[in-house]
């Protein structure tokens, strides 16, 4: 009786050998469903911060050559200093042009025309504000009042709405807006309205500036009270010239980048519109801001905002806390029936000396390494959530060879002479293959592979979050398809490098690096 147990348990163990050595190399395919509804797309990842200046030569001449490459982007975040369209008190101007400037009117259409976003940052104090200030408090960051004046009042912040009044009235959709509520003189006689060009602003930028000391640092309440008169005049209690959506109901207020990328600042302003401001018909709190805004730059050298041991250098963003951050904007953005959240500052400088430098990493430069993590950034942020990112900046702040040893003085992505740099190029390669596609799921965490959808169309991304240079296999699998087709990023070409490989059994085994690839089936 032993014997015949052997016997059957040696043609039991022959049996399992051989169905195993049997197996397909693949397990059955698993569709995936898609993880929100909200359809974060890839070009929308990829806004840049400029000025007007980048538009034109030397001459104030609009520069064709220059504006391609701002058209490098889907957005601009357009920072707009208030002086500039209001120089002196209660007088505005728009067109700077027939006297020798730049033409805000021919920014903002050549932008429309080509449907690019714009969100138009109102910000720094003008010298007739600040004037009111004693001379050894004065400084071009105060905050948007009179000396004096109540900081949790929105009627001292009247200044400021109006100005949004005045731009929302040019550059918003609303044509019946009465014409002797327009303060532009040399325009008196058929003020120009209604322009449409422009669907976004933002009021003040990093209103929470602690190193610009008090005169500058707002309280969630005192920028609260801003952004109420800002909005809407404080419903409507400030005059019929006061605020954006008394000029445009469907402009949209962005609020102010937050520099400390506290959610509970965003929490303490809803806790004031609740006090000040009401509740809507619907039972809502009745906000005085259409968009969550905060910024953050992915460095080790965090001090101001969490706990890190210091290399002053930047890191790859997915090994500090910009994912839990984002996690905690969204989170509270469910909270407000899923207001959009966007970052509209964010990047990497490459001057040795900056505290937000990308490194070199393996045979990959500086370069290299800022447009990996840039666009890695974009990828994070796209599978977070976040709905809109606008990269810090267009053009170095410095030129070169003058490196004062500022943290953002070299964190262009675009060189003064007009030739995009490997970041930049990126983004070109990766709109131009997937720019429309949104964020359906991941599958798999380390290496990240992620899915992204346009219509039945399917492109996985797949990346190590690290930035040692490692390497790791994935076998990824493409659902019995017979061919793959690889697309690795390019630096220094408009295209990328693409190859058709045959996959086996539906199933295709590739090297993931730091620098993200993308594959979809054929």
């Amino acid at each position: 009786m032993k014997k015949t147990n052997q016997i059957i348990n040696s043609i039991l163990i022959t049996f399992i050998v051989f169905f195993a050595c049997c197996t397909p190399d693949r397990k059955e395919y698993v569709e995936v469903g898609a993880l929100r509804d909200k359809q974060v797309k890839m070009k929308d990842m990829f806004g840049i911060n400029g000025f007007e200046w980048d538009f034109y030569d030397l001459q104030y001449n609009f520069d064709t050559t220059k504006f391609n490459l701002v058209r490098n982007f889907s957005g601009f975040r357009h920072f707009l200093d208030w002086e500039r369209i209001e120089p002196e008190k209660g007088v505005f101007r728009f067109n700077h042009k027939p006297e020798g400037g730049w033409s805000y009117d021919e920014v903002y259409q050549r932008c429309f025309k080509d449907s690019m976003l714009v969100v138009v940052d109102l910000q720094v104090t003008p010298s007739w504000l600040i004037n009111t200030y004693p001379e050894n408090r004065r400084q071009r960051d105060l905050m948007p009042i009179s000396f004096g004046d109540k900081r949790d009042a929105p009627s001292s912040y009247i200044e400021i709405a109006k100005a949004g009044f005045q731009f929302a009235a040019r550059y918003g959709q609303n044509k019946k807006i009465n014409k002797n509520l327009i303060k532009v003189p040399k325009e008196a006689h058929e003020p120009i309205i209604g322009l449409g060009y422009i669907k976004y602003i933002e009021s003040s930028n990093e209103p929470d500036k602690w190193w610009k000391g008090k005169d500058c640092e707002q309280s969630p309440e005192e920028y609260a009270a801003q952004l109420s008169a800002f909005y809407d005049g404080h419903k409507g209690k400030l005059g019929k010239d006061v605020g954006v959506k008394t000029a445009d109901s469907t402009m949209k207020v962005v609020m102010g980048g937050l520099a400390k990328p506290k959610v509970e600042f965003v929490e303490r302003m809803v806790e004031w519109c609740k006090k000040n401001r009401g509740y809507k018909k619907n039972g809502d709190v009745d906000l005085c801001f259409d968009i969550i805004n905060y910024h953050m730059y992915s460095n080790d050298y965090t001090g101001w905002f969490a706990r890190f041991k210091s290399k002053k250098r930047g890191v790859a963003p997915e090994t500090n806390e910009m994912s839990e951050i984002a996690k905690g904007f969204v989170d509270l953005s469910s909270k407000l029936g899923d207001m959009p959240v966007w970052s509209t500052e964010t990047g990497y400088d490459i001057s040795e000396k900056s505290v937000q430098r990308a490194i070199p990493i393996g045979s990959k430069s500086n370069l290299i390494t800022q447009a990996d993590w840039l666009l890695r950034l974009g990828l994070l942020y796209a599978r977070l959530g976040i709905d809109k990112v606008f990269y810090y900046q267009l053009y170095d702040n410095n030129d070169p060879g003058t490196d004062p040893g500022t943290s953002f003085g070299y964190s262009g992505l675009v060189e003064k002479s007009k030739k995009r740099r490997p970041a930049a190029d990126y983004i070109y390669q990766v709109t131009n293959l997937m720019g429309d596609y949104y964020y359906y799921n991941s599958i798999n965490d380390d290496p990240i592979v992620d899915i992204y959808q346009n219509g039945k169309k399917r492109m996985y991304v797949l990346v190590v979050p690290d930035e040692i240079d490692r390497r790791e296999k994935y076998f990824l699998d493409l659902n019995q398809a017979k061919k793959a087709i690889i697309h690795q990023l390019n630096p220094g070409s408009d295209n990328m490098i693409t190859k058709e490989v045959a996959t086996k059994n539906g199933v295709v085994e590739v090297e993931v690096t730091e620098t993200p690839i993308f594959i979809e089936a054929k």
